[in-house]
């Protein structure tokens, strides 16, 4: 499938946010707020988690202690639940994609900035648990590094700032709507990745919003495209050159994971400049990990359409979900389902 004019805008470094965006913080702030609050005989709602996510330690705190009428101080709050906070730091897991995106942009050389509304204290302890993270980025900065936090811009301008490059030509990717305000009051591009559920409609104002770092599309702004969209053709190019480009079906096996329905497309995918045919599948299923490394095996089974061009990335878009469905009700058909069990996909699940 190609695209006319897929290009939003042409960015020169990324800067990313921590908790929430590259870090699944939100798990653990709730499991330590539920123990937390039981000291005062309250109990952790968790419909409270969108009062403070994205906002600095003193405004989740004040937050906190407004909404649940403690019988403390700011100060004795923050003093009595860093310490629970800071045993389970080394319990936090990578979000999906998150490796993967910095690993990239790393062998890419291009330019990356960890911008924060954590302490920095906090924010080392974190990342030290992820092994290359702390090395890949140009620029660290924390919250407790600029007088004002996030949705006040400071902390990127200056990270723009201090890795030379003019607020425009900066991507930012968060999570949060106090990043995204702070990222366009900045006047940077932003990528909104909602931590919380059901709250994209909230992130008008971000240039794009997605549903995982997975979903992250770096030729969109300019950057590399992820070279793992695409299988490696090797030994399989005259195959190839025999079939039509176009949209195409079937099962996908994993080895570790099991066998899953997907939907890929043969052709020519124009971010990659290929002189020959490549093969993009999209596994149709919703993985909470990262699974790179693992051996694919394919199994095509029908096709769907021809290779096209589309006038806008919407509508390019709109068309690639209209595939999925296609697929999804084909595969559901017995004489399309039965290849599921194919000895050649089950092999090494």
């Amino acid at each position: 499938m190609s695209v006319v004019n897929p290009l939003k805008k042409l960015v020169k470094c990324v800067i990313l946010d921590l908790d929430g965006t590259l870090l699944n913080t939100d798990g653990i702030v709730s499991d330590v707020l539920k123990v937390y609050l039981v000291k005062y005989g309250k109990q952790w709602d968790g419909r409270e988690a969108k009062k403070i996510v994205g906002k600095t330690p003193f405004e989740a705190a004040a937050a906190i202690v407004e909404d649940y009428g403690l019988p403390c101080t700011l100060i004795e709050l923050i003093s009595e639940i860093t310490p629970l906070f800071s045993t389970q730091w080394c319990n936090i897991k990578a979000l999906p994609g998150a490796n993967r995106l910095i690993k990239h942009l790393s062998n890419h050389n291009v330019p990356m900035a960890l911008a924060s509304n954590s302490p920095r204290e906090s924010i080392e302890t974190k990342i030290s648990f992820h092994h290359g993270w702390k090395e890949s980025f140009s620029v660290i900065i924390a919250g407790d590094e600029v007088r004002t936090g996030k949705p006040s811009p400071e902390i990127f301008l200056e990270a723009a700032k201090r890795i030379n490059v003019e607020p425009p030509s900066c991507l930012v990717i968060e999570d949060s709507i106090p990043g995204v305000t702070a990222g366009k009051a900045a006047e940077m591009e932003v990528v909104a990745v909602p931590s919380l559920p059901k709250q994209s409609h909230l992130f008008t104002s971000a240039d794009e919003v997605i549903s995982s770092l997975l979903d992250l599309r770096p030729e969109k702004w300019g950057l590399p495209p992820f070279e793992d969209s695409n299988l490696s053709t090797e030994g399989y190019s005259t195959l190839l050159s025999e079939h039509p480009a176009g949209v195409y079906f079937g099962w996908v096996g994993l080895s570790t994971q099991g066998v899953f329905k997907m939907v890929m497309s043969i052709g020519w995918n124009p971010y990659f400049n290929n002189t020959e045919k490549t093969m993009e599948p999209w596994l149709l299923h919703d993985f909470h990990e990262d699974f790179y490394g693992e051996e694919l095996r394919l199994v095509i089974v029908g096709y769907i359409r021809p290779e096209a061009n589309f006038p806008t990335l919407e509508s390019l878009v709109a068309k690639i979900h209209e595939d999925r469905k296609v697929a999804e009700r084909a595969l559901d058909l017995p004489l399309y389902a039965k290849y599921r069990d194919d000895p050649y996909l089950n092999t090494s699940v």
